[in-house]
Protein backbone atom coordinates (compact mmCIF):
# COMPACT_ATOMS: atom_id res chain seq x y z
CA UNK A 1 0.00 0.00 0.00
CA UNK A 2 1.14 3.54 -0.65
CA UNK A 3 1.99 5.93 2.16
CA UNK A 4 -1.23 7.78 1.39
CA UNK A 5 -3.45 4.82 2.32
CA UNK A 6 -1.31 2.35 4.30
CA UNK A 7 0.30 2.76 7.71
CA UNK A 8 2.41 5.92 7.68
CA UNK A 9 6.12 5.60 7.01
CA UNK A 10 6.81 8.92 8.70
CA UNK A 11 5.09 10.54 11.66
CA UNK A 12 5.17 14.02 13.19
CA UNK A 13 3.89 14.25 16.76
CA UNK A 14 3.00 17.74 17.96
CA UNK A 15 3.06 17.14 21.69
CA UNK A 16 5.93 14.69 21.85
CA UNK A 17 5.51 13.57 25.45
CA UNK A 18 1.80 12.75 25.21
CA UNK A 19 1.04 9.27 26.53
CA UNK A 20 -1.55 8.70 23.82
CA UNK A 21 0.81 9.93 21.11
CA UNK A 22 3.65 7.69 22.27
CA UNK A 23 1.35 4.66 22.44
CA UNK A 24 0.26 5.48 18.89
CA UNK A 25 3.85 5.84 17.73
CA UNK A 26 4.76 2.48 19.26
CA UNK A 27 1.87 0.78 17.51
CA UNK A 28 2.68 2.38 14.16
CA UNK A 29 6.38 1.56 14.45
CA UNK A 30 5.39 -2.08 14.93
CA UNK A 31 3.50 -1.88 11.62
CA UNK A 32 5.50 0.26 9.22
CA UNK A 33 6.54 3.67 10.56
CA UNK A 34 10.28 4.23 10.37
CA UNK A 35 10.75 7.97 10.95
CA UNK A 36 9.25 9.80 13.92
CA UNK A 37 9.55 13.47 14.80
CA UNK A 38 8.67 14.35 18.39
CA UNK A 39 7.89 18.05 18.71
CA UNK A 40 7.70 19.45 22.21
CA UNK A 41 9.36 21.60 24.80
CA UNK A 42 12.99 20.47 25.31
CA UNK A 43 13.05 18.37 28.48
CA UNK A 44 14.37 15.10 29.90
CA UNK A 45 10.88 13.67 29.31
CA UNK A 46 11.09 14.45 25.59
CA UNK A 47 14.56 12.89 25.37
CA UNK A 48 13.34 9.82 27.24
CA UNK A 49 10.36 9.46 24.91
CA UNK A 50 12.65 9.65 21.89
CA UNK A 51 14.98 7.04 23.35
CA UNK A 52 12.14 4.63 24.04
CA UNK A 53 11.03 4.80 20.40
CA UNK A 54 14.56 4.47 19.06
CA UNK A 55 14.82 1.23 21.01
CA UNK A 56 11.99 -0.09 18.81
CA UNK A 57 14.05 0.48 15.68
CA UNK A 58 12.72 3.84 14.48
CA UNK A 59 14.72 6.87 13.38
CA UNK A 60 13.52 9.35 16.00
CA UNK A 61 14.29 13.06 15.98
CA UNK A 62 13.19 15.81 18.33
CA UNK A 63 12.36 19.43 17.56
CA UNK A 64 11.53 22.28 19.93
CA UNK A 65 7.85 23.19 19.85
CA UNK A 66 5.73 25.39 22.12
CA UNK A 67 1.96 25.44 21.68
CA UNK A 68 1.86 28.87 23.31
CA UNK A 69 4.18 30.39 20.70
CA UNK A 70 2.13 30.35 17.48
CA UNK A 71 4.58 32.67 15.75
CA UNK A 72 7.15 29.84 15.77
CA UNK A 73 4.89 27.07 14.47
CA UNK A 74 5.50 27.61 10.78
CA UNK A 75 9.28 27.48 11.23
CA UNK A 76 9.08 24.34 13.38
CA UNK A 77 6.82 22.43 11.01
CA UNK A 78 8.74 23.74 8.00
CA UNK A 79 11.97 22.37 9.44
CA UNK A 80 10.43 18.91 9.74
CA UNK A 81 8.95 18.84 6.23
CA UNK A 82 12.21 20.17 4.77
CA UNK A 83 13.85 16.93 5.91
CA UNK A 84 11.40 14.80 3.91
CA UNK A 85 7.74 13.94 3.49
CA UNK A 86 5.47 13.37 6.47
CA UNK A 87 2.67 10.84 6.05
CA UNK A 88 0.88 11.64 9.29
CA UNK A 89 0.82 14.56 11.70
CA UNK A 90 -0.66 13.88 15.13
CA UNK A 91 -1.85 16.92 17.06
CA UNK A 92 -1.63 15.59 20.59
CA UNK A 93 -0.78 18.44 22.96
CA UNK A 94 -3.13 19.81 25.59
CA UNK A 95 -3.55 20.50 29.28
CA UNK A 96 -6.35 19.54 31.64
CA UNK A 97 -6.02 22.40 34.07
CA UNK A 98 -7.61 22.52 37.51
CA UNK A 99 -11.25 23.57 37.21
CA UNK A 100 -11.68 24.99 40.72
CA UNK A 101 -8.40 26.89 40.67
CA UNK A 102 -8.86 28.05 37.09
CA UNK A 103 -12.24 29.54 37.97
CA UNK A 104 -10.57 31.57 40.74
CA UNK A 105 -7.63 32.60 38.56
CA UNK A 106 -8.83 33.54 35.08
CA UNK A 107 -5.30 33.76 33.67
CA UNK A 108 -4.90 30.05 34.35
CA UNK A 109 -8.15 29.39 32.48
CA UNK A 110 -6.86 31.48 29.58
CA UNK A 111 -3.73 29.31 29.44
CA UNK A 112 -5.89 26.20 29.11
CA UNK A 113 -7.82 27.83 26.28
CA UNK A 114 -4.69 29.10 24.53
CA UNK A 115 -2.96 25.73 24.71
CA UNK A 116 -5.88 23.50 23.80
CA UNK A 117 -7.55 25.74 21.24
CA UNK A 118 -5.53 28.73 20.02
CA UNK A 119 -2.28 26.80 19.85
CA UNK A 120 -4.02 23.91 18.14
CA UNK A 121 -5.63 26.19 15.53
CA UNK A 122 -2.22 27.59 14.65
CA UNK A 123 -0.38 24.25 14.60
CA UNK A 124 -3.25 22.51 12.84
CA UNK A 125 -3.41 25.03 10.01
CA UNK A 126 0.35 25.03 9.53
CA UNK A 127 0.56 21.22 9.49
CA UNK A 128 -2.46 20.95 7.18
CA UNK A 129 -0.93 23.36 4.68
CA UNK A 130 2.36 21.44 4.70
CA UNK A 131 0.51 18.17 4.06
CA UNK A 132 -1.53 19.79 1.30
CA UNK A 133 1.61 21.17 -0.37
CA UNK A 134 3.09 17.67 -0.56
CA UNK A 135 -0.20 16.32 -1.89
CA UNK A 136 -1.02 13.63 0.67
CA UNK A 137 -1.09 12.72 4.34
CA UNK A 138 -3.28 12.49 7.40
CA UNK A 139 -3.80 15.01 10.17
CA UNK A 140 -5.06 13.29 13.32
CA UNK A 141 -6.44 15.60 16.00
CA UNK A 142 -6.88 14.43 19.59
CA UNK A 143 -10.13 16.00 20.75
CA UNK A 144 -12.17 14.69 23.70
CA UNK A 145 -15.62 13.44 24.57
CA UNK A 146 -15.59 16.32 27.07
CA UNK A 147 -16.08 18.69 24.16
CA UNK A 148 -19.49 17.27 23.30
CA UNK A 149 -21.22 19.11 26.12
CA UNK A 150 -19.86 21.38 28.84
CA UNK A 151 -20.03 19.82 32.30
CA UNK A 152 -19.91 21.74 35.57
CA UNK A 153 -16.92 19.65 36.64
CA UNK A 154 -14.65 20.66 33.73
CA UNK A 155 -16.34 23.24 31.53
CA UNK A 156 -13.13 25.22 30.97
CA UNK A 157 -11.28 22.22 29.58
CA UNK A 158 -14.43 20.94 27.85
CA UNK A 159 -15.11 24.25 26.13
CA UNK A 160 -11.55 24.38 24.79
CA UNK A 161 -11.94 20.88 23.36
CA UNK A 162 -15.34 21.81 21.90
CA UNK A 163 -13.67 24.63 20.00
CA UNK A 164 -10.86 22.34 18.85
CA UNK A 165 -13.33 19.71 17.70
CA UNK A 166 -15.38 22.18 15.66
CA UNK A 167 -12.21 23.61 14.13
CA UNK A 168 -10.89 20.17 13.16
CA UNK A 169 -14.20 19.18 11.57
CA UNK A 170 -14.25 22.37 9.52
CA UNK A 171 -10.63 21.89 8.51
CA UNK A 172 -11.47 18.38 7.36
CA UNK A 173 -14.26 19.73 5.20
CA UNK A 174 -11.97 22.41 3.77
CA UNK A 175 -9.36 19.81 2.83
CA UNK A 176 -11.79 17.24 1.43
CA UNK A 177 -10.65 16.18 -2.03
CA UNK A 178 -7.13 17.60 -1.66
CA UNK A 179 -5.47 14.31 -0.73
CA UNK A 180 -5.22 15.29 2.94
CA UNK A 181 -7.30 13.27 5.39
CA UNK A 182 -8.34 14.85 8.72
CA UNK A 183 -9.46 12.52 11.51
CA UNK A 184 -10.90 13.72 14.82
CA UNK A 185 -10.38 11.37 17.78
CA UNK A 186 -12.71 11.70 20.77
CA UNK A 187 -11.55 9.60 23.72
CA UNK A 188 -13.31 9.52 27.03
CA UNK A 189 -11.32 9.47 30.26
CA UNK A 190 -7.85 8.11 29.44
CA UNK A 191 -5.55 6.77 32.15
CA UNK A 192 -2.42 8.86 31.52
CA UNK A 193 0.01 11.00 33.49
CA UNK A 194 -2.31 13.96 32.86
CA UNK A 195 -5.20 12.26 34.66
CA UNK A 196 -3.14 10.63 37.42
CA UNK A 197 -4.83 11.04 40.78
CA UNK A 198 -8.28 11.60 39.30
CA UNK A 199 -11.09 9.12 39.84
CA UNK A 200 -11.70 7.30 36.53
CA UNK A 201 -14.94 8.23 34.80
CA UNK A 202 -17.29 5.62 33.32
CA UNK A 203 -15.96 4.09 30.08
CA UNK A 204 -12.38 4.92 31.06
CA UNK A 205 -9.81 3.73 28.54
CA UNK A 206 -6.06 3.47 28.02
CA UNK A 207 -3.53 5.09 25.66
CA UNK A 208 -3.05 1.71 24.00
CA UNK A 209 -6.77 1.41 23.27
CA UNK A 210 -6.78 4.90 21.75
CA UNK A 211 -3.74 3.98 19.65
CA UNK A 212 -5.52 0.88 18.36
CA UNK A 213 -8.57 2.96 17.44
CA UNK A 214 -6.39 5.52 15.65
CA UNK A 215 -4.71 2.84 13.56
CA UNK A 216 -8.08 1.32 12.63
CA UNK A 217 -9.47 4.76 11.82
CA UNK A 218 -6.55 5.50 9.53
CA UNK A 219 -7.08 2.21 7.73
CA UNK A 220 -10.78 2.99 7.26
CA UNK A 221 -10.17 6.65 6.38
CA UNK A 222 -12.56 7.58 9.18
CA UNK A 223 -13.37 11.21 9.87
CA UNK A 224 -14.38 10.71 13.51
CA UNK A 225 -13.27 8.07 16.00
CA UNK A 226 -14.76 7.53 19.48
CA UNK A 227 -12.84 5.63 22.15
CA UNK A 228 -14.45 3.46 23.35
CA UNK A 229 -16.99 3.24 20.54
CA UNK A 230 -19.95 3.08 22.95
CA UNK A 231 -19.30 6.72 23.89
CA UNK A 232 -20.80 7.79 20.59
CA UNK A 233 -24.25 6.68 21.77
CA UNK A 234 -23.76 7.82 25.37
CA UNK A 235 -22.68 11.32 24.38
CA UNK A 236 -25.47 11.60 21.84
CA UNK A 237 -27.97 11.02 24.64
CA UNK A 238 -26.22 13.46 26.99
CA UNK A 239 -25.92 16.09 24.30
CA UNK A 240 -29.70 16.13 23.84
CA UNK A 241 -30.65 15.85 27.51
CA UNK A 242 -32.64 18.86 28.80
CA UNK A 243 -30.35 21.27 30.59
CA UNK A 244 -32.27 21.11 33.87
CA UNK A 245 -31.86 17.32 33.86
CA UNK A 246 -28.23 17.43 32.72
CA UNK A 247 -27.31 19.61 35.72
CA UNK A 248 -28.45 16.88 38.09
CA UNK A 249 -26.65 14.01 36.39
CA UNK A 250 -23.50 12.68 38.12
CA UNK A 251 -21.25 13.30 35.12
Amino acid sequence: MSAAFGPPQSLLVLGGTSGIALATARRLIARRTRTVWLAGRPSPALDEAAGSLRALGADVRTVAFDALDPASHEAVVGKVFAEGGVDMALLAFGILGDQAQDEREPLRAVQVAQTNYTGAVSAGLVAARALQNQGHGSLVVLSSAAGERARRADFIYGSSKAGLDAFAQGLGDALYGTGVHVMVVRPGFVRTAMTAGLAPAPFATTPEAVATAIELGLRRRSETVWVPGTLRVVMSVLRHAPRALFRRLPV
